[in-house]
């Protein structure tokens, strides 16, 4: 193989359940170069696009004067184009995986394990868990898009366990007695949310799903009637029930917080925080695992009890889980999105229209840029030849190479940019 260190990617699409289908899909329209006649139309699922080296989605290097070879192998030959502080950490190992999504039904009851944990259940559930590794991560908002993030302030929960008596059902009267008095001490509050949350999600099977046939009918008939039923949650019910009916994480909706993104906000899913995505488009990037603990409004392998035993506990107001991006002071074009974690760095490039000539700045760190909106040609010293960019092209950067676009589209340019910034 002949050392190339800037090079174009043909990537990974993965035709999840839940993904959503041709023009309504970010996913769709990106692999098709964003020329809507072009866009798939072929029935399928368009739920990820993946952008890295990870086994399952390893990338396809797109030039065919290289040798026919996934971006994890280049990698293997070429460790250096990580940067030196990334390979050494991460064991010659592409930190990150950077992703799109486009989801059209609801995407799990979920949380990612720690380190340890997710050693311990690979180790012992192999099938389940495919990797050693933690797996947390971020989401980015493309379109509108709602999710379900942490547990809500107490407040909130005992106004539920008020107004939807199935969910206090469920929950039991000891239990819901216990979180209120609970109020004011934090230690003794996560310890009884556990708790109620651990009795909901083990009820047995009947007694939940004649309890959520019973709120599916009381909210159906009150919103035929004009009643308000946002005291029960009763669209995001409804809509949930219609997608997996009889299914225990339609009751989640009262215990974790209903998020709602505009493009470009964010959320941040650290080890053990409860999530679940419900509707949009999104750039999400996280560390390369693919390990996910369920529980709930999946077809997947469930795993309840390692579920309700490795929550994070803490009630939070929604607003507390939108994690904020920094401009960046050396560039006024990057937003940058850095989480409390060193597997990986998000930057949001927007180009202005009035700019034609711009420079992706050297990083000591591989990089991942992945084109929104935009054309141009990327010429780099590090490049075979030029690349021509427009949407949906996908760009690996080398650690320590700069690459020059000569924008030729109107309207600028859009790009998101993955990186490990130690």
């Amino acid at each position: 193989m002949e050392e190339v260190r800037v090079f174009p990617l043909t990537c990974a699409v993965q035709n999840y359940a839940w993904g959503k289908n041709g023009l309504d899909s970010e996913v769709a329209k990106l692999v098709s170069g964003g020329d809507p006649l072009a866009v798939i139309e072929d029935g399928k699922p368009y739920a990820e696009l993946w952008m890295g080296a990870h086994p399952k989605g390893d990338a396809q290097i797109k030039d065919n004067r290289i040798a026919q070879t996934t971006l994890g192998q280049w990698i293997a030959h070429f460790p250096a184009c990580l940067g030196s502080k990334v390979k050494d950490t991460f064991q010659g190992q592409l930190p990150f995986l950077f992703k799109v999504l486009s989801v059209n039904t609801a995407l799990s009851i979920q949380a990612h394990p720690n380190r340890e944990l997710a050693a311990r259940l690979h180790a012992q559930f192999p099938e389940h868990y495919p990797d050693d590794n933690h797996k947390p991560e971020m989401a980015i908002a493309l379109t509108h898009f709602q999710g379900l993030c942490g547990f809500r302030p107490v407040e909130e929960i005992l106004g539920f366990l008020k107004c939807v008596p199935e969910f206090h059902a469920l929950v039991g009267n000891e239990s819901a007695v216990e979180l209120r008095c609970s109020m004011g001490d934090a230690v003794r509050t996560g310890q009884v949310l556990k708790k109620c949350f651990t009795r909901m999600m083990n009820c047995e099977k009947k007694v939940f799903v004649d309890q959520l046939n019973m709120l599916v009918k009381r909210v159906t008939e009150e919103g035929a009637a004009g009643k308000d039923t946002s005291g029960s949650n009763g669209d995001l019910l409804l809509r949930l029930h219609s997608q997996y009916p009889g299914d225990i994480g339609c009751f989640s909706i009262y215990f974790l917080n209903h998020m709602s993104l505009d493009p470009g906000q964010a959320m941040f899913l650290g080890a053990n925080e409860p999530h679940a995505y419900l509707y949009g488009d999104c750039i999400e990037c996280m560390a390369c695992s693919d390990n996910t603990v369920r529980a709930g409004l999946t077809p997947k392998y469930i795993d309840v009890n390692t579920l309700c035993e490795m929550l994070n506990y803490s009630p939070a107001p929604a607003s507390t889980k939108i994690f904020p991006c920094v401009q960046d002071a050396s560039d006024p074009c990057v937003s940058l999105y850095d989480p409390p974690v060193p597997d990986f760095t998000v930057m949001r490039i927007q180009v202005p229209a009035s700019v034609k000539q711009y420079t992706l700045a050297p990083v000591d760190s591989a990089s991942i840029v992945l084109v929104i909106e935009g054309d141009a040609t990327a010429t780099s010293t590090a490049a075979l030849s030029d690349v021509p960019l427009r949407r949906g092209t996908v760009l690996f950067v080398s650690a320590n190479e700069s690459v020059s676009l000569h924008i030729t589209s109107p309207s600028g340019m859009n790009m998101f940019r993955a990186c490990c910034l130690l």
